[in-house]
């Protein structure tokens, strides 16, 4: 237990940011976190990066 607010604040941010990098997608191209996400008519998945279109499944 921390022995401040502060401390908690600290690992509140901390685990914000585990959490952020968990659940977002990254172009493994260029980096970008602008990721969009595409559904096909067959029901397949893809993934198009918005800052650099690349494309990938």
């Amino acid at each position: 237990m921390p022995a401040s607010i502060l401390g908690e604040v600290d690992d509140l941010s901390e685990s914000e940011v585990i959490r952020d990098r968990i659940t977002r997608l990254d172009c493994p191209s260029c980096g970008s976190a602008h990721v969009a996400l595409l559904f096909g008519d067959s029901g397949g998945i893809s993934y198009v990066c918005t800052a650099c279109g690349h494309s990938w499944s």
